[in-house]
C-alpha cells in the first residue's frame, strides 16, 4: 500500500474518480484507492508533520512508502519551466535555525543513530530513481519555507544561499517524518509559478496540474 500526500484537495482532485472510497481524519479528508490511501495534510510545515506522524502511528497495517505531490514553485535559474514536473532528491528545510541552518547552532534537527540531519533530508534513493526512469526526470532539490518567495529578489537570495530547484511549504517536514519513522519517501512537484512571482495571471495552474497527475498515475502506475 502506497500513501499519497498532498496539501490540499485542490491538487488530488483527479484520484477522486479513481477511488473506491472516502474518509475522515480528524477534519482531514483522505480516499481509499486500489493499492493506495491518499490524505491531506493541510498547508504548511506543522500542519503536514502533525497529520503525517499522527496518521502513520493510527495506521492498523504498515505502509510500503509515502509519495508526496502538490503545486510549487521554480527559482530563477532553476532550469525549469512553468507547467513542467519535478521529482525532488532531498528537501532542505530553509527556514529552520539561522540564515544558513541549523548547522551553525550546532543542533541537528533529526538524528537516527550516528547520522545527524540538520536541515537537509534526503528523499529514498531507490523509489526516487524508480520514478525518474519511468517519468525521465532528473531528481533536484526541493526547498521548503512556511513563508514563500513574495519577490524575485527574494527568490533569487535563497537559491544561493541553498541551491534549491523548487520552493514549497511542507516537504520537508514530510521528509523528516518518513525518515523518522523508517519509511520510503519520494516527492513530486507540478511547477504552477516562478517563485517569488505572485501575480496569479503569470502561473499556469492548470497545466502544473494536468503534469502532476500524469506523473502520479504514470509513475506509480495507478489506474
Amino acid at each position: 500500500m502506497i500513501l499519497l500526500l498532498s496539501a490540499t484537495p485542490f491538487e488530488a482532485a483527479f484520484l477522486e474518480k479513481r477511488a473506491r472510497a472516502t474518509f475522515d481524519f480528524y477534519g482531514r479528508p483522505g480516499l481509499l484507492g486500489e493499492g493506495w490511501t491518499w490524505l491531506s495534510v493541510g498547508v504548511g510545515k506543522v500542519n503536514a508533520a502533525m497529520t503525517l506522524a499522527a496518521f502513520l502511528e493510527a495506521a492498523k497495517e504498515p505502509f510500503q512508502a509515502a509519495v508526496a505531490f502538490g503545486l510549487g514553485g521554480a527559482y530563477p535559474g532553476s532550469g525549469l519551466g512553468l507547467g513542467e514536473l519535478a521529482l525532488a532528491a532531498e528537501e532542505i528545510e530553509a527556514d529552520l535555525g539561522t540564515a544558513r541552518g541549523m548547522r551553525p547552532l550546532g543542533f541537528p534537527a533529526l538524528e537516527l543513530g550516528e547520522k545527524r540531519y540538520y536541515n537537509r533530508f534526503p528523499t529514498d534513493p531507490a523509489l526516487t530513481r524508480r520514478l525518474a526512469e519511468r517519468l525521465g526526470l532528473f531528481p533536484l532539490a526541493f526547498v521548503t519555507r512556511d513563508k514563500v518567495s513574495e519577490t524575485l529578489e527574494e527568490a533569487h537570495a535563497v537559491r544561493q544561499t541553498w541551491g534549491g530547484a523548487v520552493e514549497n511549504m511542507e516537504g520537508a517536514a514530510l521528509a523528516r517524518v518518513a525518515l523518522w519513522r523508517g519509511l520510503a519517501f519520494a516527492e513530486l512537484r507540478g511547477v504552477s509559478n516562478t517563485a517569488g512571482v505572485r501575480r496569479k495571471d503569470a502561473w499556469r495552474t492548470e497545466d502544473a496540474l494536468r503534469a502532476l497527475r500524469d506523473g502520479i498515475l504514470l509513475g506509480l502506475e495507478i489506474g
